[in-house]
């Protein structure tokens, strides 16, 4: 294990995007204090992004705030960019923080060539300073909609040493959130092909 690692801070991330150390249009998130470059985006991820986005609109309405790629402040040293978060309101729509885990209801990425990163660094545990940041931070629910194998994987009941609970489920099953036990969704929705 390293122990000479210099972790960077969500503070210095800011200051380091605001005087254009990263180029304008590069895909970075913090996790653990580590800068990762994200994956490029295809159409079945932003279409599956979309689908998701219309579908938790059309049945959560105005109970809740979407955020489509914007940064989660999971902690001191994790600002990840999740594909969608289901936040609570808030009166400033978050003008003056990005939300924190306590502010989180779900949430969800869409893995089209990421799903690997998206299980083991942001949900499982791990020896890997970056795992488990969903888990640590308390995000109560996490999906993986993996738009490849048709499949959610949706992770629940998190602790410091990873989410408890793993659910694989297939395109024919029907879920809710936690937080939205009236708000069904039906996999096949998520994942349709146009």
């Amino acid at each position: 294990m390293l122990t000479n690692i210099r972790l960077i801070s969500v503070h210095e991330y800011h200051k380091m995007a605001e005087t254009g150390i990263f180029h304008p249009e590069e895909r970075l998130e913090l996790i653990a204090g580590q800068i990762i470059r994200m994956s490029a985006k295809g159409t079945a991820h932003e279409s599956a992004i979309t689908r998701t986005e219309r579908l938790l609109r059309q049945r959560l309405g105005d109970k809740v705030l979407l955020r489509i790629q914007s940064p989660v402040q999971l902690d001191d040293y994790s600002e990840p960019e999740p594909d969608i978060s289901v936040v609570k309101l808030n009166p400033l729509d978050y003008e003056d923080h990005h939300p924190n885990a306590s502010e989180v209801f779900l949430l969800i990425e869409i893995a089209d060539s990421s799903l690997k990163y998206d299980r083991e660094v942001k949900a499982m545990a791990s020896p890997t300073p970056r795992a488990n940041a969903y888990a640590k931070s308390g995000i109560i629910e996490y999906w993986i909609l993996d738009v490849n194998g048709r499949k959610l994987y949706m992770y629940r009941l998190p602790s410091p040493d990873g989410y408890h609970s793993e659910s694989i489920l297939a395109e024919d099953v029907t879920i809710s959130p936690l937080a939205f036990g009236d708000c069904a969704l039906a996999i096949r929705e998520l994942l349709r092909k146009i």
